[in-house]
Parts: structure tokens; C-alpha cells; sequence
């Protein structure tokens, strides 16, 4: 279990997320309930999450006009949503059928020379998706990166490095949110976090580095694929389950 929360942190992280999505599939497998190891999994995409945005940053790719409209509206959403209790398998499949469909449309852009310039961001659209995204990454439990990140880079809003910052910065400020309303709440951090959350710190201080450094724009948009297909993955199997 160790050694694939950090192959999970590594691989998330240099992309810019927290890895949430995959923690959740890990514990999972090893017969931990989503509900009880949740505030476990938020610790973990904090700092997954903060190990990123600061070699992203670092490396003078985050920026704080793309940033600031999702942030806005999300962390207070991300709040309300870690105090709701969500048992909907409708919601489930939604999420697999959108992550797949981002990860496809990202791998049929790989036709294109690198990153194209960015379009200007749209608060009539920005406000609202970060609303959203931060509501349902609040209830899931994590830091909603994987719902940012495409919608940056299918907008034309970003770079996929710059969309790998600005999702850091994002999942770490709604993660959190989400785990201070888990906690005020009621829930309490399991002890199986001590373990996990060192691990995936190295995990994803060894990720982002690489990521943020010496990665290409089109490795950063196939590994970004491959955490879609992931979560993607992940979320079929809830809505089976549930």
C-alpha cells in the first residue's frame, strides 16, 4: 500500500494534482471505506498538492489571473461540500464519463505543436466552473485538479504547465477547505494517515520536481491523460458499487 501511494503521488504530482482520486482507489483495494479515510486522503492531497505548487511556481509557471476566478467561488464551495454526506451513484458515473471524455479530447490534441497562446479567461464561465468544481471535489473529498486542469487546457485558458500551477494552488486551497469541514464536523483523521502522509510527501516532492523541471508540455499533457483515465476508472468502480 505504501509503495503505490507513492507511485500515485509521484505520478499526480508532476502533473500538479494531489492525487486524491488515486489514494481513494488504493485504500479502496485494501478494504478502507471512502467515508472513513477521506480526511486521511485530503492530508495527502495537501501535501502532494503543496510539494507542487511550489516547484511549479518555482519554476515561474503559476499565475495568479488564471488562478484567482476558480479560486473565489470554490473554496467557499469546497467548504459546504465537506460538510454534505453524498452516497449517489448517478454522480459517479458522471464523473467517469466526463474525466474519460477530457482525457481523450487531451490525447487527440497531442496533433498540435506544444501549447497554443491562451485565450482570455471568461468570469461569466470561470466563476461558476470553479463554484461547481469546488462543491463536488468538497464532497468527494478531494482537491478537484482533475476537473481544473482540462478545463484550462480544452478552454485555451492555459498552458498544460500553467495548468498544472494553477491546479497545485487550487487543490491545495480546497483541500483545505474541505478537510477543516470534515474536521468541524465531526470526522476524525484516521491513524493509517501518519504512515501515508510522509510517503506521499516524498512521492509527490519527487514528482512535482521532475514535472515542473524537466518535463515537455507534451509529456505534461499524456501524463495528465493517464490521471484522467485513472480517476476516471476509479469513479466506475464507485458507481458499481454503490
Amino acid at each position: 500500500m505504501l509503495a503505490a501511494v507513492l507511485a500515485v503521488a509521484m505520478l499526480y504530482g508532476s502533473v500538479g494534482h494531489g492525487g486524491g482520486t488515486g489514494f481513494f482507489a488504493i485504500l479502496t483495494l485494501f478494504s478502507h471505506k471512502p467515508a472513513d479515510v477521506a480526511p486521511a486522503v485530503l492530508a495527502m492531497n495537501i501535501v502532494v498538492s503543496g510539494s507542487a505548487f511550489y516547484h511549479f511556481h518555482k519554476a515561474g509557471k503559476f499565475r495568479w489571473r488564471i488562478a484567482v476566478p476558480f479560486l473565489v467561488t470554490s473554496i467557499p464551495a469546497a467548504y459546504i461540500g465537506g460538510t454534505m454526506k453524498v452516497n449517489n451513484a448517478t454522480l459517479s458515473w458522471i464523473l467517469a464519463i466526463s474525466l474519460g471524455a477530457s482525457a481523450v479530447a487531451l490525447l487527440r490534441q497531442l496533433k498540435r505543436s506544444g501549447d497554443v497562446e491562451n485565450k482570455p479567461i471568461s468570469l461569466f464561465l470561470s466563476l461558476p466552473t470553479g463554484a461547481v468544481i469546488g462543491l463536488v471535489s468538497g464532497m468527494l473529498g478531494i482537491g478537484g485538479g482533475v476537473f481544473l486542469s482540462p478545463v484550462l487546457v480544452l478552454m485555451q485558458w492555459a498552458t498544460v504547465p500553467e495548468s498544472a500551477a494553477v491546479a497545485a494552488g487550487f487543490i491545495l486551497l480546497n483541500s483545505i477547505a474541505g478537510l477543516s469541514a470534515r474536521l468541524v464536523t465531526g470526522a476524525h483523521m484516521p491513524m493509517l494517515a501518519f504512515s501515508l502522509v510522509p510517503v506521499a510527501l516524498i512521492g509527490g516532492f519527487l514528482g512535482s520536481r521532475w514535472g515542473a523541471l524537466r518535463s515537455s508540455p507534451r509529456t505534461l499533457r499524456i501524463l495528465l491523460a493517464i490521471v484522467l483515465f485513472i480517476a476516471a476508472i476509479k469513479s466506475v468502480i464507485d458507481g458499481v458499487g454503490r
